[in-house]
């Protein structure tokens, strides 16, 4: 090992001297890296070889490059590369080749290679690895996608790109992306080509035996690709995917127009193709001397409404759940793009609400739509309406509780006579492990709505639900009301009733908390009982909860000399982290930084 070392750090000699010859660097500095170079090959030829030290020794070396790179600029030397940076580059893909070799399944590790060759210009050992790579990772497409453009934009190799394109779709015969970048990367050198002819005939130049072919310049191998990807891979989003990629290019219209044709012709029963061509509607040239605002919003109608002519013709041959989702979709956004002309702000609003109405009488709409009409229903003021789709849309979605939540708030909105009724309905029909948000929002609207022994019989029912999280919930929600309703004995009354039922939370017991402060002499025996029993259930895991314990007993109406007593209790009970968090704050707090 030492032998083989040894020769590798004699290697670096003529490049380490030219350095210091050239006055790159110092003589310290040389003997520096060379005694940095030595630890760092021993480590590579140890009996076990780790990653790290692979990496470590990587990093060290192209730091040393981007010294000499930025040596350079500052006095002005640019010679001598082959002598100084070939070698140190040679030796980095060396090392690069040896970690690879070992850690073949590392894609990371093959990715930075690659990375550096591209940084440091090295074009031929880029395709090698690139190679390499692709040989031991064949199943990954996004490694072929990325060599190959490597070989086209950094190569500069159309041909070496191609031939990279056609091995990926032996391995990947359905994969999408590979067809769109293949596509895509045809249609480049395409457009490369033209502009390559285009500047020769400005300038005039005669290229003799050289001729660009036509059918190349035009894209039909983009075409070849085309037609190829339409065969191995159906549906109209991929084909529009092509459709999109080809219309970046201005050369491509005949082309185009193939796409289009047989996507016409070969996915009548596909949403997507007809939502797309419904769209195209937009883009249709309006007419040039429209100036007005209330010209052009007129001219946007009229595409608009071409558009619902599309979508209305594509329903009367397929009427399904995803054709209403797009037309739905369509009208919406054009609703939600900003206008000052009020008509076409109207016809958006009309159009959107006969369409919602026309897909919930085909019982296609989604549970979202409902939403979106509500809300457009409540903008408009149209209460009656919305009340009515509210209810309609609970029946539609009866298992929903996010449906129900926002409809019973649009009637709670609204002081609709139907609420009472509903939040009866909403909790017999959804899953009781997942009513909170329902229950929360009854004991909201009953605590304003209701009469005072209704509330209370809620309440009550509440208390006894056999969901954890609901009982102390309403337990909160109770000990609030009784305070706001009945005041200070009220409230000490509930909570007295209810402080022995578990489950708890620590809100409920802070709530008691907080109404005994507000009292014009709280007492602290009170204030004592309500933290004991606070902690009893949370002391073990809440450091927060002894610390205002703590701050309790040094306030006014306590006993400072409690809080030792406290802390040696809290040290002994906390578990975990949470004995060390509580440590770090009493000591703020006697320090008085907290």
């Amino acid at each position: 090992m030492a032998d083989i070392v040894q020769q590798r750090l004699e290697d670096r000699i003529p490049a380490l001297e030219q350095l210091e010859r050239v006055g790159l660097f110092t003589n310290k500095e040389v003997k520096s890296m060379l005694k940095r170079s030595t630890a760092l090959e021993y480590k590579l030829h140890r009996t076990v070889q780790s990653k790290d030290d692979f990496i470590t020794y990587i990093q060290h070396e192209i730091n040393v490059l981007e010294l000499i790179k930025k040596r350079r600029a500052r006095i002005g030397y640019h010679f001598k590369r082959e002598e100084i940076e070939n070698p140190i580059i040679h030796r980095i893909n060396h090392v690069f080749r040896r970690a690879t070799t070992k850690w073949q399944e590392d894609v990371q590790l093959w990715l930075s290679q690659v990375a550096f060759n591209k940084k440091w210009g090295t074009k031929s050992q880029l395709s090698k690895v690139l190679s390499s790579m692709l040989a031991i990772h064949p199943d990954k497409p996004a490694l072929w996608i990325m060599a190959a453009k490597c070989e086209m934009e950094d190569r500069n190799s159309s041909e070496s790109a191609r031939h990279l394109f056609l091995r990926a779709l032996r391995f990947h015969l359905e994969n999408k992306k590979v067809f769109q970048e293949y596509f895509r990367m045809e249609l480049m050198h395409a457009e490369k080509l033209r502009k390559q002819q285009q500047e020769l005939e400005q300038a005039k130049i005669d290229v003799g035996e050289y001729n660009f072919s036509t059918e190349i310049l035009s894209g039909k191998l983009a075409e070849v690709v085309y037609r190829d990807a339409a065969q191995k891979i159906k549906g109209a989003e991929f084909i529009l995917s092509l459709l999109q990629i080809a219309a970046i290019f201005d050369f491509t219209k005949e082309l185009q127009d193939t796409i289009l044709q047989d996507l016409q012709s070969q996915y009548v029963d596909d949403c997507m193709m007809w939502d797309f061509m419904a769209k195209r509607e937009l883009d249709a040239a309006g007419a040039p001397e429209l100036q007005s605002a209330k010209g052009r919003a007129s001219d946007t109608d009229r595409r608009e409404e071409r558009c619902c002519v599309v979508y209305e013709e594509a329903l009367k041959s397929l009427n399904t759940e995803a054709m209403w989702i797009c037309y739905v979709t369509f009208c919406l956004e054009r609703y939600k793009r900003k206008t000052n002309v009020t008509q076409l702000k109207e016809k958006r609003k009309e159009r959107l609400l006969r369409v919602l109405q026309s897909t919930h009488d085909a019982k296609l709409l989604q549970e979202t739509f409902y939403k979106n009409w509500l809300q457009v229903l409540l903008s408009s003021g149209d209460t009656v309406s919305a009340t009515q789709v509210a209810i309609t849309a609970t029946q539609r979605f009866s298992q929903s509780v996010e449906m129900w939540s926002f409809s019973l708030q649009t009637l709670v909105h609204l002081e609709s006579t139907e609420a009472g009724h509903l939040f009866q309905e909403a909790l017999k029909h959804v899953n009781p492990k997942e009513s909170l948000p329902l229950w929360q929002l009854q004991a909201d609207w009953s605590m304003t709505s209701q009469i005072p022994e209704d509330t209370e019989t809620f309440f009550q029912k509440g208390l006894l639900s056999p969901v954890p999280a609901v009982s102390s919930a309403m337990k909160e929600k109770y000990l609030e009301w009784s305070y706001k309703t009945g005041g200070y004995k009220r409230a000490r009354k509930t909570f007295t009733s209810l402080h022995e039922h578990r489950p708890f939370t620590k809100t409920f017991f802070m709530k008691m908390i907080e109404i005994e402060k507000e009292q014009e002499t709280p007492k602290m025996s009170n204030l004592r009982d309500y933290y004991e029993r606070a902690l009893r259930e949370f002391g073990y895991s809440d450091e927060d909860l002894w610390m205002e314990y703590i701050k309790e007993e040094l306030g006014s109406h306590g006993n400072p000399e409690n809080c030792g007593k406290l802390h040696w209790r809290a040290v002994k009970t906390l578990e975990g982290e949470s004995v060390e968090h509580f440590t770090t704050k009493y000591t703020l707090l006697q320090t008085g930084h907290m």
